[in-house]
């Protein structure tokens, strides 16, 4: 496993590749020669919390791909830098770095039971 931050979209989730230091360059790791060899791919979300009856996930099945240039790059780009600081800070995120697209196909998802108190309604995950 892999973390990844990511954002989500429309139906489409982005990661980039950012410029933390890496082994080897961008096209040469192994999450990118994978999504060239098998573009079928999944990504789990999880949400963890001392409190069990409050834990989720989701799993997102797709289709990958690697966008290098264009629009749809400039724009995955943009919102990773808006949901993360880091991005714009710390750990930049170059204007031109290779992005990963997961075209979410089917998803499959899972919350621990709580009891709902009357009055209170049931809250989805963020």
């Amino acid at each position: 496993m892999i973390p990844v931050c990511f954002v989500l979209l429309g139906e489409t989730l982005y990661q980039a590749i950012d410029a933390k230091p890496k082994s080897v360059a961008p096209r040469r790791l192994r999450r990118v020669r994978n999504i060239q060899a098998n573009p079928e791919a999944a990504l789990l979300v999880d949400h963890y919390l001392e409190n069990w009856r409050r834990l989720w996930w989701v799993l997102l099945h797709g289709r990958a791909r690697l966008v290098e240039d264009g629009a749809e790059q400039q724009r995955a780009i943009a919102a990773l830098r808006r949901k993360y600081p880091q991005y714009r800070t710390t750990t930049p995120l170059a204007a031109d770095a290779l992005v990963i697209a997961l075209e979410v196909r089917r998803l499959h998802h899972w919350q621990a039971s709580h009891p709902v108190r009357r009055g209170e309604a049931r809250r989805r995950p963020a």
